[in-house]
């Protein structure tokens, strides 16, 4: 995104301190359905962008489609860190390792690289062990853990499987075309914090893919059975997508199936609402995470899916109060449109 169009974005989030307007994050976000209509926008919705993680479920549907998830007999939960940005707590860690021993690999095998668990205490503990972290821990595990498992059930050399020519990426992205309705034929990726390849896709494309990933309109049989079962995987076992306290676990939970929610590095954030038809799409320019949950949580909430029981258990992420170090409450964030 250039910065002249960065500038021409709408402030989406306004960040108070006391009762005045500290900082602000500008970025662009659409609602589409799954005809293509735009129900809700702000902002350039057709520059394309990074979708980072948040297109972690489009890129698991070669994994279903291939038969290489019930050759090797993978659960709903191992779909599910197939489409996680996990925070490498134990228990996904013991998930994405059994996965990879259920088709033969090791953790050596993965190509992800190595990082610290997301998630703070597991990070501790981790470290308060004297241990240091393997690739098991990388937030995106249990997607290469995929990707070698399709590699292997295709008979293809598992080596090199995050290069963009590598049969297995050329499956993803042809997937991500036939969902999104953006044609990435000639469209070079950038390299994505896990080595994978992320293709840039407009907004517009991302709210409508999610919009159809969600209900199926406008995608083969094959492709829409899929796309529900990865669904269905994913808000069924909402904390191998996040984990403990993170936002994408916890209005999953709140919602109980009703949306499909995931976070992308950079501010970008993806939901799919099957029961309204909608996809749903955020970008915030500067990249604040803070700033992406805002817009999402509320544009949930605009589209009246999150009733009294959901808001007073997402009450902190609906009203984001700011804390100084003592706990005295010394701002807030707030949402504009």
């Amino acid at each position: 995104m250039t910065e002249r169009a960065e500038m021409t974005n709408p402030v989406l989030v306004e960040v108070l301190r006391g009762d005045l307007v500290e900082s602000r994050h500008r970025g662009a976000c659409a609602i589409v359905d799954a005809a293509g209509a735009i129900r809700l926008s702000a902002g350039n919705i057709d520059q394309p962008v990074y979708p980072r993680s948040a297109i972690k479920p489009l890129q698991a549907v070669p994994f279903i489609l291939s038969g290489a998830a019930d050759t090797f007999g993978f659960d709903d939960g191992d779909i599910a860190l197939a489409c996680a940005s996990h925070n490498g707590e134990p228990a996904h860690v013991a998930r994405a390792r059994g996965m990879l021993e259920r088709c033969g690999f090791s953790e050596s095998d993965l190509e992800c690289g190595a990082h610290w668990p997301m998630g703070e205490a597991a990070a501790r503990a981790l470290a308060g062990e004297g241990a240091t972290p393997g690739q098991a821990h990388n937030n995106c595990s249990g997607k290469h853990a995929a990707m070698l498992a399709t590699a292997r059930h295709m008979g293809e050399t598992p080596t090199g499987y995050t290069h963009r020519d590598h049969p297995v990426q050329r499956r993803i992205v042809a997937a991500i075309s036939e969902i999104t309705g953006h044609d990435l034929t000639g469209t070079v990726p950038a390299i994505d914090g896990c080595s994978a390849p992320n293709w840039p896709v407009p907004l517009r494309s991302l709210a409508f893919g999610f919009a159809r990933f969600a209900s199926g309109e406008g995608l083969s049989d094959q492709t829409a059975t899929g796309c529900r079962r990865i669904y269905d995987a994913v808000v069924s076992h909402p904390f191998e997508v996040a984990g403990s306290g993170r936002f994408c676990t916890r209005v999953m939970t709140a919602l109980d199936g009703a949306v499909l929610a995931k976070t992308g590095a950079e501010g970008v954030y993806c939901a799919a609402l099957p029961g309204l038809g909608l996809g749903l799409a955020v970008k915030c320019d500067d990249g604040a995470k803070r700033a992406a949950e805002c817009i999402t949580i509320h544009l949930l909430d605009r589209l009246g899916i999150i009733d009294a029981a959901a808001a007073k258990e997402l009450g902190d992420i609906l009203d984001v109060t700011l804390k100084s170090w003592r706990g005295a409450e010394a701002g807030r964030l707030r949402a504009v449109f």
